[in-house]
């Protein structure tokens, strides 16, 4: 069963354009009395209107018209935040490997006409592997490492990120106990085996079919799909 989720990495600050939408997990800020950074498109809207570089390099809105200073602040900001996103899922896909799927994204369309990213999920595979902790463990720190790989985790991923570990110790204690009645079963051979002399152990044990509390979250989990998605917002 696939069980998935996820990651996404930082919201967009609101933007004022029809039909744009909102984050709700980042923001990009800037610190208050901070001096406004002159940046290359607001740079080129200034060079435009004192006549340095033809009108037609600088960043125009579909109509032709030039953007005015407070539409290239907002470019620049969707800009920020297009290249954090996918920064953000790509970091979650790498470190996930073979338990991450592809990215999707969501999309507004800025005052320049094109379209820009402003959220973002992965999906990811963080489901137990039923009947076999050791594997389990391993699939487990990979799913935390993924989830946690962003510079900046979101929410979510922090989430998935306790899911697993929740996982990973259930198959951790799940793996003691099994070493521990392997080490068990074979001392009372060895001592049997001793006493006996010549004469060997009697039939080896039947295998209970009662079902591990490891194997009961593994089911559960299989049972409801296990799915959750890593997501990311501006």
């Amino acid at each position: 069963m696939f069980s998935s989720t996820v990651i996404s990495p930082v919201n967009p600050p609101s933007v004022s354009t029809a039909g744009s939408k909102t984050s709700e997990t980042s923001q990009v800020t800037r610190e208050p009395g901070a001096p406004e950074r002159m940046n290359d498109t607001t740079s080129a809207a200034h060079e435009a209107a004192n006549g340095k570089v033809a009108k037609g390099d600088a960043p125009q809105k579909p109509n032709g018209e030039t953007l005015t200073e407070q539409e290239l602040r907002q470019l620049d900001r969707m800009k920020a935040i297009d290249r954090e996103v996918r920064q953000h899922e790509l970091a979650h896909q790498i470190a996930g490997g073979q338990y991450t799927g592809g990215a999707s994204y969501e999309y507004v369309r800025g005052p320049d006409g094109e379209r820009y990213v402003v959220a973002g999920q992965v999906p990811i595979d963080y489901g137990p592997v039923p009947g076999d902790p050791r594997a389990t463990i391993g699939k487990m720190q990979q799913v935390i490492s993924a989830a946690l790989a962003p510079a900046d985790p979101s929410p979510k991923d922090h989430q998935v990120a306790a899911s697993a570990r929740q996982y990973l110790l259930t198959a951790q204690l799940e793996l003691a106990q099994l070493s521990r009645q392997q080490h068990g079963d074979t001392a009372a051979t060895s001592q049997q085996d001793e006493g006996d002399g010549t004469q060997k152990s009697s039939s080896p044990r039947a295998a209970t079919p009662e079902l591990s509390q490891y194997d009961i979250v593994a089911k559960a989990i299989e049972a409801t799909g296990g799915i959750a998605r890593l997501h990311s917002e501006a």
